[in-house]
């Protein structure tokens, strides 16, 4: 391969990377970019020439990224966000966010308790900015945000790396959650033996112990995990109709009871509070686009 300066490169081409590398299909990419597939299609051919590699390889799923192309990936991404910044230096307050997006990483509890208000409120910050919720949590995070796979985290820590920020935004606590028609007229909360009693539904990306185990081995008790789900979204499905009892957080157990008619409960037993954390990646030049979604996040958990 020949050597190649930035003047014999058509910088348009960067944007297509970015695409194909987000998308993982040429198709969507170019309706993302709203230029025709062919003219995907010979983007790549070329970014291929530029950089010696065939960048994306195709999958029963598919484009995937070679090695190459995700060792460049947080350099293109870099240098595109330089390139937007500086033309939000121009007139900030009526920049169009159109054609961006921003990755959240978070829980689905968080996405179920505050995805729909912040929502609202980035598109009145940043009109035309696309967020992108991807799952995450404390033990994953730091990489993510590191490897640039999101732009922004919250989750309840994790954040203890180099090159990361974080500001606590709140102080988490738990609540239970229980069908409605299991509970005795007028009954408000469960003693700690009919919390026992229960059948329970743990959520835990680990399937095994949780904090309430914990708890309760403290008073020397033990509870009965009928089944451990990874997905708070779940739970009306698995606890309607039925006597079991699930401990999650707080501000989920709102969100859902609203929605679900699932009755929430205070937790018998005395669970660690928690802080909620958003953090993001330290830059000297913030991103116009990510620091609004922040400000939005910040006033949603306010």
């Amino acid at each position: 391969m020949n050597p190649m300066n930035i003047v014999d490169i058509d910088l348009n081409l960067l944007k297509v990377f970015e695409a194909l590398h987000e998308e993982a299909s040429a198709s969507r990419a170019a309706i993302r970019l709203g230029v025709s597939q062919s003219a995907v299609s010979a983007a790549l051919r070329r970014l291929r020439e530029v950089y010696g590699d065939a960048l994306f390889v195709r999958t029963g799923r598919g484009l995937a990224p070679t090695l190459r192309a995700n060792q460049l990936r947080p350099l293109i991404g870099e240098a595109l966000s330089k390139c937007r910044q500086s033309l939000a230096l121009l007139v900030p307050e009526t920049l169009d966010f159109s054609g961006r997006t921003v990755t959240l990483g978070l829980s689905d509890d968080f996405e179920i308790a505050y995805g729909r208000g912040l929502i609202d409120k980035v598109q009145e910050r940043a009109p035309g900015l696309r967020l992108i919720f991807r799952q995450t949590h404390s033990q994953i995070v730091a990489e993510a945000l590191l490897d640039r796979s999101l732009d922004l985290a919250l989750t309840a820590g994790g954040f203890n790396a180099r090159m990361l920020s974080r500001e606590i935004l709140a102080d988490g606590g738990y609540s239970c959650l229980v069908d409605a028609d299991s509970l005795a007229a007028e009954q408000s909360a469960l003693s700690i033996d009919e919390f026992v009693a229960r059948e329970h539904i743990l959520i835990s990306s680990g399937g095994f112990i949780g904090i309430v185990d914990e708890a309760l081995a403290a008073l020397g008790l033990t509870r009965r995990v009928g089944v451990s789900t990874s997905h708070f979204a779940a739970l009306p499905y698995l606890l309607a109709g039925t006597s079991a009892v699930a401990t999650l957080p707080s501000h989920a157990t709102e969100r859902i009871a609203r929605a679900t008619g699932l009755r929430v409960l205070p937790c018998p037993v005395t669970l660690p509070r928690y802080p909620i954390e958003l953090g993001w990646r330290t830059t000297p030049q913030a991103d116009l686009a990510i620091q609004r979604v922040k400000e939005a996040i910040v006033e949603c958990l306010g």
